[in-house]
Formats: structure tokens, C-alpha cells, sequence
């Protein structure tokens, strides 16, 4: 299966999400997104593709956002885009990309609703000791 990952690795979730990707057995396009930014066609599609809003798809938390003045209500999608595109840390992460759909994986655990869901074939724990999935592989809910 091909999967794509907009990552970051310095985020915990993002290294979270490429693990589990990497444990059904894919080795995904690691794409460093601060480096090698999205198009702006690119992160549009992502956005809506993941049934996101603009809005919904900046990281606030680490970012200028506050500085920049995006938290005012009249900013419209286009500017914000523009605001994620000419400031990538902007762009929440991590965003995948498979056949079967597009997430926001926040938590890590959201990629595994566009992963085949028989490929794994034991336990997963994220980095902070949560289990996700048990021994047979399957989701710990």
C-alpha cells in the first residue's frame, strides 16, 4: 500500500504515526514537511480530502500563530493558506495520505482507520507507554 506522512520528527505524535505505519508492514514516503512544504494545491486537497476545515488544519500550540494575527474570525481560507504555506510550521502534523482516506493524526491512533485493518499482527505502544493495539493486533479502545 502507499502511504505519504507529513512529518515532523521532533513531534512525538508524528514519530507515534510513522511507527504504526511502519508496523502494518509499510514503509511510507516520509515527506519532512518544514523542509519540503506541501503545494498550496497540495495542502487544500489534504485539508478537505481529511473533511477538515481550514481553520481546523493550523497548529496553534509552538507557532506564530498568535503573532500573525490568525486568530481573527475575518481571515478567509485563502489567507490562511497562505499564512501555512509561507510559514509551514503552521500546517498541524501529521497529515497521511493512503488509498483509503486522508487524516489529521492527532492522536497517532486516527491513521488506523486508512490502514488495512488486517496487517497488524501484534501489540503497538506509543512513546509515552499507552497501548493502541493488544496482542492479536487489534485496537485497544
Amino acid at each position: 500500500m502507499d502511504a505519504t506522512i507529513y512529518h515532523n520528527p521532533a513531534c512525538g505524535t508524528s514519530r507515534n504515526t510513522l511507527a504504526l505505519i511502519r508496523a502494518a508492514g509499510i514503509e511510507p514516503t516520509v515527506v519532512e514537511y518544514l523542509q519540503n512544504p506541501p503545494s498550496r494545491e497540495q495542502l487544500s486537497t489534504m485539508i478537505a480530502d481529511a473533511g477538515l476545515t481550514v481553520r481546523e488544519a493550523i497548529r496553534e500550540k509552538g507557532t506564530p500563530y498568535a503573532e500573525l494575527g490568525l486568530d481573527n474570525p475575518g481571515l478567509t481560507d485563502e489567507q490562511l493558506l497562505d499564512a501555512m504555506i509561507a510559514t509551514p510550521i503552521l500546517i498541524n502534523r501529521p497529515l497521511v495520505v493512503t488509498p483509503l482516506g486522508t487524516r489529521l493524526a492527532r492522536p497517532s491512533e486516527v491513521v488506523l482507520d486508512i490502514l488495512p485493518v488486517d496487517a497488524f499482527k501484534g501489540p503497538f505502544t506509543k512513546e509515552d507507554g499507552e497501548q493502541v493495539l493488544d496482542q492479536g493486533g487489534k485496537r485497544v479502545v
